[in-house]
């Protein structure tokens, strides 16, 4: 039987793709676009999901001789980090157990940089989906927002990807599968504290 190269390699030399991400830009160029990222838990810190939304910043032009694509602002995007209370109240909004997270109330997550609000609900009025919504207060009351509309088979795979990574949040990379990421998570964190440009 003829195995693929890529299963032919060791189990740690396997790569690991952490990271999701939703791009919707829109010609008015009101859009936005969302990324999620893995963590893992290791040693004594538990694992999360990183969610960032960014604003559109620039629309696309597809007569020109050269298609210009849609560009987000990364460097003003809304970071925040999501445990597993808070996935587990996200997905009972997703399978339709709940309406909203905390009935409209949202989650609150406050660090000593910022207050975030993140709110997310089912909603049917002209399109069905999801409505998902950042809101940022910082220190010095600088205020940013950001909004994202999930369509309902959008949220189907989110959910999967959401259920099928809760071994990693909650134990961690098998043995097998582990390798060092020290130097990864080192240089997120250096990113997310970088002052805004």
């Amino acid at each position: 039987m003829n195995t693929p190269t890529n299963m032919q390699e060791p189990m740690q030399q396997m790569r690991y793709r952490p990271s999701l991400a939703f791009y919707h830009p829109k010609p008015t160029g009101a859009g936005s676009a969302l990324k999620l990222e893995l963590h893992p838990a290791h040693d004594q810190t538990d694992g999360s999901i990183w969610a960032t939304i960014a604003p559109q910043i620039s629309k696309a032009n597809f007569s020109a001789p050269t298609p210009i694509y849609a560009r987000f602002g990364w460097e003003n995007a809304i970071v925040t980090k999501l445990d597993f209370s808070d996935l587990t109240q996200m997905l009972m909004v997703f399978r339709g157990e709940t309406e909203s997270i905390e009935d409209g109330k949202g989650l609150i997550h406050k660090t000593a940089r910022a207050t975030t609000r993140i709110l997310l609900r089912h909603v049917c009025d002209m399109k069905d989906g999801y409505s998902l919504e950042f809101y940022r207060t910082t220190a010095d009351h600088t205020e940013s927002s950001a909004y994202i509309f999930l369509t309902r088979n959008e949220a189907v795979g989110l959910v999967a990807a959401i259920e099928s990574s809760f071994g990693v949040i909650c134990f961690g990379i098998p043995m097998v599968l582990q390798r060092d990421t020290s130097a990864y998570r080192a240089a997120q964190r250096e990113i997310r504290n970088a002052p805004a440009a």
